[in-house]
């Protein structure tokens, strides 16, 4: 199985789609996705929907992992040929400087590199904060706008990080610039692929590959009110405090420790988050406990997922989350364990067995 998560990976990553161009990604969704389901629709904003119908009257569980990753836009083309960029998704600006985008331009992907004033040259305020974005530009290597524009670049083309994702030094560590969510969607291909396998599940399961979650969980919403679930869980990453720069009792989630199972999160700026009903998280406990998964306890302050907006929807859909942990998140450096992975699918197979809630 560890070849087969890390071959998704590796493809899932590579692709390109910020938060509103997903399309790339969903027609590699849809390429592993379409085999292992009865059925494949798709809404006007972009969510795909895949399902594999259970057993007459059964419950309908469905599993939502988000297509899109943070990125950039084109927002001004410099006389001189530069390129201003518009953040999609939340950023680090910290993270920017000296990295390489990659324009989907008209004709093709055109490569950049983000440049900003000299260390020599900045004072000893600069020096101390943390350079904006706005004071970033892209050179591409033209000289003027006209070079930029015959190279198919225009405002509204999408960027993003130009890296190719890896198994870091023969560990089962993976990187990449899109793990959040690249990762949860391949956990939800492996499930789905594997469902077949346990004669025990009745329930119906709809995987949705939604959209627009770097941008205030915008997708998942409507696909719950579409598909109507009579329970859902998003499956996404969350922050892992297991490095020298963070308090681990800030974050206390290990990588390699293991799935981590939502019991709250709340992004204060923006307002969002979920409180997952304690009926379906220790349902997720013991389904946990019957595959033998180990598992994390996750509160999380500073970060919400697609499960926010879908226990939203309609009259209210009974909603948790299933994480996967990450270090370095909404960067190019995402880092994910593939074994968590893997427990990940058998924790998710566990819970289907179980259903229904009682």
């Amino acid at each position: 199985m560890a070849d087969r998560m890390l071959d998704l990976m590796l493809k899932l990553d590579a692709a390109r789609g910020i938060s509103g161009y997903e399309e790339a990604v969903a027609e590699l969704m849809h390429a592993e996705l379409a085999p292992l389901s009865d059925e494949q629709t798709s809404d006007p904003l972009g969510n795909h929907y895949f399902t594999k119908r259970g057993a007459k009257g059964a419950p309908v569980l469905m599993l939502c992992a988000h297509m899109d990753e943070i990125g950039f836009l084109v927002q001004h083309i410099e006389d001189e040929g530069f390129v201003r960029l518009a953040g999609v998704g939340y950023h680090d600006d910290r993270m920017l400087t000296d990295q390489v985008l990659e324009v989907e331009g008209a004709d093709g992907p055109v490569i950049g590199v983000v440049g900003t004033k000299p260390a020599h040259v900045i004072s000893a305020e600069e020096a101390g904060k943390a350079i904006p974005l706005r004071e970033m530009f892209l050179d591409l290597g033209t000289s003027d706008r006209a070079a930029t524009e015959a190279l198919g670049v225009r405002v509204g083309d999408p960027v993003t990080f130009s890296r190719t994702g890896m198994q870091l030094n023969g560990t089962r560590v993976f990187t990449g610039k899109s793990v959040d969510d690249r990762a949860g969607c391949a956990v939800m291909i492996e499930t789905m692929r594997r469902l077949s396998e346990r004669k025990k599940i009745k329930a119906t399961v709809v995987a949705v590959a939604s959209v627009m979650e770097e941008v205030g969980l915008r997708g998942a919403g409507p696909a719950a009110f579409r598909v109507q679930p009579d329970v859902a869980i998003a499956l996404d990453v969350t922050l892992a405090g297991d490095t020298p720069a963070t308090e681990f009792r800030q974050l206390p989630i290990k990588l390699g420790g293991g799935p981590a199972i939502k019991y709250f999160d709340w992004a204060p700026a923006a307002l969002i988050g979920s409180a997952v009903p304690r009926r379906l998280t220790r349902r997720l406990e013991e389904a946990a406990e019957k595959a033998k998964v180990p598992f994390q306890r996750e509160v999380l302050i500073g970060g919400a997922t697609d499960a926010g907006s879908i226990a939203l929807a309609g009259a209210g859909t009974l909603t948790g989350c299933v994480s996967i942990p990450s270090r370095h998140i909404h960067s190019a450096v995402g880092v994910v364990h593939l074994g968590d992975m893997e427990q990940c699918v058998d924790l998710l197979l566990s819970f289907a067995e179980l259903l229904p809630l009682e």
